[in-house]
């Protein structure tokens, strides 16, 4: 069971401010499954990993910049939280580009916390059930998702989760639909 994702990549798609556990915790998990990870950004250097949105913790290198990735190089992507990481990230548009472009794949997705902000801006959550931290669930509502409050919520492909406290679930839910692949299309949560 060690190796399910041998031969797999997935990009991690950060920037500062994002919560380190929410990165470290899903990457390391997919890396012991057998796959490796690229992490793509706004820019070139390394990003600042924050523990509860306030307290610095380490630097992540980038791998890539997300305007010179392409979606056919994954097969999953990981879209980690804190509150600052996705508001950096919603505010670029090779990144709306890129999720846009991932959703329309079919290729699974896991998003934890504040990290559903990001598919907000690109348009892909309408017609989707998730969940995500509390404070973001009115956007959610408002983007045209159905939300609930639960551990992990998976729907063709897309896996969200709430919290930290809920990262052993999510690394085995993503490890589970990054095995399985590419889920079938949807026009539910099609962009415009």
């Amino acid at each position: 069971m060690a190796n399910e994702l041998q031969g797999l990549k997935i990009a991690i798609l950060a920037a500062d401010g994002v919560e380190q556990v929410e990165l470290t915790s899903p990457r390391d998990a997919v890396q012991g499954a057998g796959a490796t990870t690229e992490l793509l950004s706004i820019h070139p250097g390394e990003i600042q990993a924050m523990e509860g949105d306030i307290n610095p913790q380490d630097r992540y290198t980038v791998d890539k910049l997300v305007g010179e990735a392409s979606v056919e190089e994954y097969d999953g992507l990981i879209l980690p939280g804190g509150v600052a990481n996705p508001d950096n990230l919603r505010n670029d548009e090779n990144v709306v580009r890129f999720v846009q472009e991932f959703f329309k794949t079919g290729k699974p997705v896991g998003v934890i916390c504040h990290g559903p902000w990001t598919l907000v801006e690109a348009n892909v959550v309408r017609g989707r059930t998730i969940t995500s931290y509390p404070s973001i669930r009115t956007d959610l509502r408002n983007a045209g998702a159905t939300v609930v409050d639960e551990e992990v919520v998976t729907d063709e492909g897309l896996v969200s989760s709430r919290s930290p406290d809920d990262l052993p679930a999510f690394n085995a839910k993503i490890i589970e639909e990054f095995a399985e692949g590419e889920h079938p299309v949807s026009s539910q949560g099609a962009t415009s």
